[in-house]
């Protein structure tokens, strides 16, 4: 889990930002995961700062004694590409990801420039496994 900078949640409204997106395939996929994440979390979007849709929380806490909460799960639609989320970081999806389709990766964020050249099943799948291990209790606890 990287040390992130802390985003806190607002009271915006997510549809609202998601359709002013200027991208038209960010825009587009940012809709698809509107319902993705609401049926793979069962919870409300919340717009994190000014450009995260996040679900649900978890609270972390490192080693350094620095504190924060962030969503359990989330996406932000850039420009380049839209960012997914992932606190729990890669390494228990390294078979998931080699079916996934075209992407890129980071510490915790997954990049995806086109949900249509993905294979949405495994989306789903990355996905729903990552929202179980961070909603789980203790999770982003040194």
């Amino acid at each position: 889990m990287a040390d992130q900078p802390q985003t806190v949640p607002t009271d915006a409204d997510v549809v609202a930002f998601v359709d002013a997106v200027d991208h038209p395939v960010r825009r587009r996929d940012a809709h698809r995961l509107l319902d993705l994440y609401g049926r793979v979390t069962g919870e409300d979007p919340q717009l994190w700062g000014p450009a995260i849709v996040g679900y649900g929380r978890y609270t972390y806490r490192y080693a350094s004694g620095r504190e924060g909460e962030a969503g359990a799960a989330g996406f932000s639609p850039r420009k380049a590409a839209t960012t997914v989320y992932l606190p729990d970081g890669f390494a228990a999806y390294a078979d998931l990801l080699a079916d996934l389709g075209p992407h890129t990766t980071s510490v915790s964020c997954l990049y995806l420039k086109n949900l249509d050249d993905v294979d949405l099943a495994v989306l789903e799948t990355i996905l729903r496994r990552s929202w179980e291990t961070v909603s789980a209790p203790g999770f982003g606890q040194v």
